[in-house]
């Protein structure tokens, strides 16, 4: 594909990039290539695409690896590829929203931990990251095009303008690593943004991620949400927005007890504070549940 090539199928086939679906297509065949290269994949690898597209990055994914299974939310594009039967033998099209396809039934389909390779429609970019984070404990690998601000915000250091929510929740179960930067220009219609793909490895489980406590991801994600979602905000004054069911006085000491400052602002914390934060407010509930039993969701991290 380049972008004559591009701009006449979809003009064929009637369709058009759908800016409520994120809707960029890949127009350059070498960028293509290097990703797949970057994504390291191997011949008896399943690869979930997201935004299979015209397929631009899906025939170059379908060579590296045993069998592709495309998710594609447009419908149009999905009958396309059905009607010119277009895509390699070893892709299985499926029309579905990603984010409200199951994780568990694909990883018991494919019977291993998944793998993801995709041109990443932007208008997803963060609800996908914060399911990869929900599935953690069955996903291998990430390796996704996002808008380079997106990306930045997963390897952002403490005390800087981009370091958030997203930043904490991935770096507390995978290895981000920043792989490629993507201009506009490789892209039908052009974004107004620069695009970057990243690398987000899940298992085996990375030598700084297995060093951190345990955790209740639940718990984690409320905490940090809370934290950040004022972030101008005093911690305590912060998480009092959270429905903890503690009192300023109660959080105040919650957050002393974890060698944390009440008067810190959020991005000043490390991942291990959060988790420490994460971990007392679990505690200060079975501490309050008075014998009642409490619910345990599944912890962010692998099981080895």
């Amino acid at each position: 594909m380049n972008r004559t090539t591009t701009k006449r199928v979809l003009h064929q086939q009637s369709l058009a990039p759908k800016k409520k679906l994120g809707q960029n297509f890949l127009v350059h065949r070498h960028t293509a290539e290097r990703i797949v290269q970057l994504a390291e994949i191997q011949k008896n690898d399943t690869i979930i695409e997201v935004g299979v597209g015209l397929g631009a990055l899906t025939s170059h994914l379908a060579t590296a690896a045993k069998q592709i299974i495309g998710i594609e939310a447009d419908s149009g594009i999905v009958r396309m590829h059905k009607q010119q039967n277009d895509l390699p033998a070893n892709v299985d099209l499926r029309h579905q929203d990603i984010l409200t396809t199951d994780f568990e039934q694909l990883a018991g389909e494919t019977g291993e931990r998944l793998q993801f390779v995709a041109n990443l429609p932007y208008s997803i970019s963060t609800p996908f990251l914060f399911k990869l984070f929900s599935h953690a404990p069955i996903i291998k690998t990430a390796v996704i095009m996002l808008q380079k601000e997106v990306a930045d915000r997963l390897i952002a250091k403490p005390g800087t303008k981009t370091y958030g929510v997203p930043t904490i929740l991935l770096a507390s179960c995978a290895e981000i690593k920043m792989l490629m930067r993507v201009k506009p220009e490789e892209f039908h219609p052009r974004p107004r943004v620069d695009s970057a793909v990243v690398r987000l490895t899940f298992f085996p489980l990375p030598e700084r991620v297995e060093k951190l406590d345990k955790f209740n991801g639940k718990t984690l994600r409320r905490v940090v949400g809370a934290a950040f979602g004022m972030r101008r905000k005093t911690l305590v004054n912060a998480l009092q927005g959270g429905n903890f069911t503690l009192n300023k006085e109660q959080l105040s000491q919650l957050i002393t007890s974890c060698n944390v400052s009440p008067s810190i602002r959020a991005e000043q914390l490390h991942i291990q504070d959060f988790i420490r934060l994460a971990n007392a407010v679990d505690q200060h509930a079975l501490t309050n549940t008075q014998g009642k039993p409490v619910k345990n969701p599944k912890r962010c991290q692998p099981k080895t």
